[in-house]
């Protein structure tokens, strides 16, 4: 059962990351499929191996393999297929938390404004930066200083680890378990 708990979780980190690269462009579709398989994880821990806190202590590599895998398919997609241009803001619109920088290239105005999410932005209107944006137009201009792929398949690694890791340690403790005769849900 621990090892079909460990292939379980890889298949869903290689699932979820291939929804993420099918529906490219839209983050809700693998956040939802990621939020539900991570859930499924979290749950068979916890019937397979009678571990609650074990099953508790999962949420924290599912938060690292649903970060990972949703962010890793734009940013891979946007370093490999990126145009890299070097744009001037020449306007903000906020709306709340959300800024829209509205970018000037050298040979004119970008479709599609920079998105900052959050408050105190470090960009303003007269910066110069380098941004990637994709031909295809599915992924969000980014800032190319901030398109780390690599980072987020080491968060997404980190997050399988962390699930191998949990259920080698609750298959451990229900051998142990086993042993002693203890079959108690605690």
């Amino acid at each position: 059962m621990t090892l079909l708990l460990v292939l379980m979780g890889a298949v869903f980190v290689g699932l979820n990351t291939g929804v993420a690269y099918v529906a490219i462009g839209t983050k809700v579709v693998p956040i939802i499929t990621g939020v539900i398989l991570c859930l499924v994880f979290v749950i068979a821990v916890r019937l397979l191996h009678r571990a609650a806190w074990l099953a508790f202590l999962a949420f924290a590599p599912a938060l690292f393999v649903l970060v990972g895998s949703v962010q890793f398919a734009p940013e891979a997609a946007l370093e490999r297929r990126g145009v890299r241009q070097e744009v001037a803001i020449v306007d903000v619109e906020v709306t709340g938390k959300r800024h829209a920088f509205t970018l000037q290239g050298a040979d004119g105005r970008l479709d599609e404004p920079l998105v900052y999410q959050g408050s105190n932005p470090s960009y303003q209107v007269g910066d110069r930066l380098a941004v990637l944006t994709d031909p295809d137009g599915k992924v969000e201009v980014e800032a190319a200083d901030r398109v780390d792929s690599s980072g987020m398949l080491g968060m997404l690694i980190l997050g399988w680890v962390g699930w191998t890791f949990i259920a080698l340690l609750a298959g451990w403790r229900g051998h142990v378990r086993r042993r002693k005769g203890r079959f108690d849900d605690w």
